[in-house]
């Protein structure tokens, strides 16, 4: 007679499964998502390296080129695989485009300015935010397009109009305005990158007082140091840290803004974070710059990172906007823009001179 033996898996190889199981499945999730938002993020790249060529070659800005084009693309945001990719383009790595603007500027470089003239360029964004927010409800527009069209002027244009809508309230007009206010500003800046130097000269402004009055009031970053060195390298200089020091605003403005809207629409309390990660990221950057850890290669590849990923934004965005429901805002938009940018080249016009 012979006793059959039973052999039983030990237990150890069960438990190996079901470690291993997660870990693949969690692996086939990411690579699902991958298929899903790479199509949406390939189109959004190509259009931005077509702007980057027309902006090269024919000096067009960037910018309005990605928004442009993007537009032309639109059908690609209605239906089909790029869906996915594009909204996903439009929002996360928008983000991270501005998270990483922090890697262009130092504690040191917007010390150097001076106690006087920070505050009058910190004043000068509040109260261009504040006449955008009245102007706007004397036009019948909303509040929130005053905050966002007052910060993109009052801060840094493009950059600044993308930040701030992020953590602006949504509805079936966020895109549409946000839009707009990027080709607005980026006309606009345009427009002051060749028509503030020889107001500047006309004021008899020294090379100091025109990098100031340039830096404090041209809405884009290449924009400003266009025009600050076709002047002068020193008015040059001092356009460009003044401007970061606007740039720098953007933390304590969407800072400020998440928590005053900090709201549901039932009324209850969001449960997030108070300042949004893209922000605790931007300051984190400007540590890190500041420390002198990052070197300069580090710097201008986090700076050509931050440029791509704003523009590869802005392709997105142009996608998902139909020119139809542009051309519905109407001229109220468009006035309230101007009078900003003309309230605050008057304002700082007058400081500069005032201050001597």
């Amino acid at each position: 007679m012979t006793i059959k033996q039973h052999h039983t898996i030990p237990p150890m190889h069960s438990q190996s499964l079901d470690e291993v199981q997660p870990s693949a499945s969690w692996l086939i999730r990411r690579k699902q998502k991958l298929n899903l938002l790479l199509p949406g993020i390939i189109a959004s790249v190509i259009v931005a390296a077509s702007a980057s060529f027309l902006s090269e070659h024919y000096g067009a800005p960037v910018m309005l080129m990605a928004l442009l084009l993007g537009m032309a693309l639109g059908f690609l945001s209605e239906e089909g695989r790029a869906v996915a990719g594009i909204r996903f383009t439009s929002s996360t790595i928008l983000r991270i485009g501005v998270a990483l603007l922090g890697m262009r500027i130092t504690v040191e470089q917007i010390l150097s300015l001076g106690g006087t003239l920070m505050a009058v360029v910190i004043g000068a964004v509040f109260l261009t935010i504040s006449f955008g927010i009245l102007l706007s409800r004397l036009l019948g527009q909303s509040r929130d397009f005053g905050i966002l069209s007052g910060g993109s002027v009052g801060i840094c244009g493009a950059s600044a109009a993308l930040a701030i809508s992020a953590v602006l309230p949504q509805n079936k007009d966020s895109e549409r305005n946000t839009i707009f206010t990027v080709i607005s500003v980026t006309a606009l800046s345009t427009i002051a990158m060749i028509a503030y130097p020889p107001i500047a000269q006309w004021f008899g402004l020294d090379a100091q007082q025109a990098g100031v009055f340039l830096g404090a009031t041209i809405h884009d970053v290449a924009q400003v140091v266009g025009a600050g060195y076709s002047m002068s390298n020193e008015t040059g200089d001092t356009a460009t840290v003044v401007k970061l020091l606007r740039v720098a605003m953007l933390v304590p403005i969407v800072f400020s803004l998440s928590l005053l809207l900090r709201k549901r629409s039932d009324g209850g309390p969001r449960p997030a974070l108070p300042l949004p990660l893209f922000i605790i990221f931007f300051v984190l950057f400007v540590a890190i710059n500041s420390s002198g850890v990052a070197s300069a290669q580090v710097q201008e590849f986090a700076g050509d990172v931050s440029r791509w990923c704003l523009i590869t934004a802005i392709a997105a965005l142009g996608m998902k906007t139909s020119l139809k429901s542009l051309l519905e805002v109407g001229w109220r938009p468009a006035t309230l823009l101007v009078s900003e940018t003309l309230f605050l080249a008057t304002l700082i016009l007058f400081a500069v001179k005032w201050l001597g």
